[in-house]
């Protein structure tokens, strides 16, 4: 028997705009007072604004999320690495070097941003 359509799992569509209503509400709380807040402590409690994107931030996949990696424990150096979402996909280790944890932790936040304002 044929179907006209196809079956579709309407969750994902749901999913889909319920995602787009928070990236445009998220867009709306980024200001310089919250990336400078951000800066100067990328740890810790924050105002509600930033709590929101954090948030928002760490509960995506993994595929293309961001993260730091330090090649030599007793160098304080730090990468960014950028992971594939594929098991024995080995992440893509990017070139800028950091010098401290927290201008690493500032680094993704603000590619999170750019990427955030992009869509």
């Amino acid at each position: 028997m044929e179907y006209p359509d196809p079956v579709r799992d309407r969750q994902l569509d749901y999913f889909a705009a319920f995602d787009e209503r928070i990236r445009a509400r998220l867009r709306s709380l980024v200001s310089d007072a919250v990336i400078e807040e951000h800066r100067q402590r990328p740890l810790g409690q924050h105002s509600d604004a930033l709590e929101r994107l954090l948030n928002y931030f760490r509960r995506g996949g993994m595929a293309g999320k961001l993260g730091i990696f330090q090649p030599d424990p007793a160098v304080p150096e730090y990468r960014l690495v950028v992971f594939p979402g594929r098991r024995g996909v080995p992440a893509a280790v990017e070139d800028e070097v950091f010098t401290s944890l927290n201008a690493a932790y500032h680094a993704v936040f603000l590619r999170r941003i750019a990427q955030l304002q992009a869509e």
